[in-house]
């Protein structure tokens, strides 16, 4: 049996849309390496390693100054 890796449009997506974020931002916010591949494929719906749906949460979270959970940011 084959892992769907295309998961359609995140939840993380819309938050940085209504934040008014950019990729760009969310990178320079970030205390960790990230790349603006890794947020690209977290809004697209990309399946991400748990470490990294963190790292991504992480830099979402300094950005925006909120403190959401990965359940916010992702559906799956």
């Amino acid at each position: 049996m084959e892992i769907e890796r295309n998961l359609g449009t995140q939840p993380i997506a819309g938050l940085m849309e209504a934040e008014n974020l950019k990729v760009h931002d969310l990178v320079a916010a970030s205390e960790v390496q990230i790349t603006h591949k890794m947020i690209t494929k977290a809004c697209k719906g990309r399946r991400l390693t748990r470490n990294v749906q963190i790292k991504v949460m992480n830099a979402y979270n300094r950005a925006a100054g909120q403190n959401c959970s990965l359940q916010e940011l992702f559906n799956y």
